[in-house]
């Protein structure tokens, strides 16, 4: 890229070295025109993150957070958005005046993968299935309390039910624990956050409605086919890893997400179709 990059940004995890984060945000900078930034990967732990992010230049605008250093990203920025707070964990970090804010735009990703999921249908008063309570599962029980679910099944080998109690306290939407052994027999919708490995042979009980498989890699995930072969929309995990990409993009840049593009190149890299 030469000498004339003023402006960068960066995904910090680890592993990192399979991230779509760069397809993501690079491609939005050639489709605007931005050839004054450039986006990095840093292998980072929840232990380096600080040193990391503290002895950057003044060039990086805003650090992408996965896993393990999601909430150490909370922990020490100086801003911390509501959604990020109440998570419990941040995948977004921007420079601003007040110095580094921590935001969560996971929420985004699971919001934008279940409006095309379900096609616009509301949540509003429906039953929820959350398999796991791990990272990916904070942000989307408060993705579906947000949208208004009446209840929410959360599926786990063990009941952690009281770390998420928080989420749902001065909302109307209750919770309860199942094991991934007994899932419930009707939901409208399903999202699973854990790996394939997890679920596998109960791939039959689960695909009961439509589902949001936050895995994307080998796709399609057997919980996602054997959804489509009972009849039900599923979407991948790479649909949300788009869409919670550009709400960062636009928190860095200051400009509107080239959405099409940055989609397409994300698939392509993919050698996804649907």
């Amino acid at each position: 890229m030469g000498s004339h990059i003023t402006h960068r940004a960066a995904v910090l995890g680890s592993p990192i070295e399979h991230s779509k984060s760069p397809v993501l945000h690079n491609a939005g900078y050639v489709a605007l025109g931005l050839d004054q930034w450039a986006y990095d990967r840093f292998e980072c732990t929840e232990e380096m993150l600080e040193g990391i992010v503290s002895g950057v230049d003044e060039s990086y605008r805003g650090f992408s957070v996965t896993m393990p250093a999601k909430f150490a990203a909370l922990n020490f920025a100086d801003v911390v958005t509501d959604r990020a707070r109440a998570i419990g964990s941040a995948n977004t970090l921007v420079r601003t005046d007040e110095g580094w804010r921590a935001d969560n735009t996971d929420v985004d990703g699971i919001k934008g993968a279940l409006g095309e999921l379900l096609d616009g249908t509301s949540l509003n008063g429906k039953y929820a299935v959350v398999i796991g309570s791990g990272g990916t599962a904070r942000p989307a029980i408060w993705t579906l309390i947000e949208a208004g679910v009446a209840h929410i099944t959360v599926l786990n080998r063990s009941d952690r039910t009281s770390e998420l109690q928080a989420l749902f306290d001065a909302t109307p939407t209750t919770l309860s624990y199942a094991p991934i052994s007994a899932a419930p027999t009707n939901a409208d919708v399903v999202i699973s956050t854990v790996p394939s490995s997890a679920i596998a042979g109960h791939e039959q009980s689960l695909a009961i409605a439509p589902v949001l498989d936050v895995i994307y890699d080998p796709w399609p995930t057997p919980l996602v086919e054997t959804t489509r072969a009972a009849g039900f929309p599923a979407v991948g995990g790479h649909v949300m890893l788009a869409h919670q990409s550009y709400g960062q993009f636009e928190q860095y840049t200051g400009k509107e997400a080239p959405r099409d593009a940055m989609r397409k190149a994300l698939e392509e890299s993919l050698s996804i179709s649907d």
